[in-house]
């Protein structure tokens, strides 16, 4: 099978392979323009993320594809599910708020906690930190696709097939003729 995919290459004259390596590179744009578009519409740096635990367990599973919004002037409600990044995590955590601290300032402050854990999650926070604020939450979520995710989960987990998976969509778009 490597020899016809190596003749397959060889046989492609100069003009196809570019015009090959071209579609490919207009796909990529095209998702990266639609992502970037996600982004200011949805007003979040991560428009759609994929729950890694079951921390959310019955709403959220691990797998579960989240489509998020950040709009900054929607306050906060407790029972919300907000995504937040804490100082010193590069993940994103997945919990409800559970309690709203308002300041006399209009300044709030809140406090988060995964539906299937025991405690709250101050533990989670950066040492010293108490509370959440709007500028550490990334997006809320507004719904869901239940499972889609897993994908993503399965090539974190096994780098093998995520490299595997990459050369054969790579091979495709570069073998791929048009009809």
């Amino acid at each position: 099978a490597d020899m016809d995919l190596f003749g397959d290459l060889r046989r492609m004259n100069k003009r196809q392979l570019y015009y090959q390596v071209l579609n490919f590179a207009m796909i990529v744009s095209s998702a990266l323009m639609i992502w970037k578009g996600l982004i200011v519409i949805t007003g979040s740096e991560s428009p759609i993320v994929v729950v890694l635990s079951g921390s959310m367990e019955p709403a959220f599973h691990r797998g579960d594809l989240l489509f998020l919004t950040n709009f900054h002037d929607d306050p906060i409600r407790a029972g919300e599910i907000v995504v937040f990044k804490v100082e010193g995590r590069d993940i994103p955590i997945v919990h409800r708020v559970i309690k709203i601290h308002e300041k006399e300032n209009g300044n709030i402050k809140f406090l988060t906690k995964g539906d299937n854990n025991e405690v709250d999650d101050r533990g989670l926070y950066k040492e010293g930190q108490n509370w959440l604020e709007k500028k550490d939450v990334v997006g809320r979520a507004r719904g869901f696709l239940p499972y889609v995710g897993m994908v993503t989960i399965i090539m974190n987990d096994y780098p093998k097939f995520k490299y595997a998976l990459l050369a054969v969509m790579g091979a495709y778009v570069l073998l791929k003729r048009e009809s």
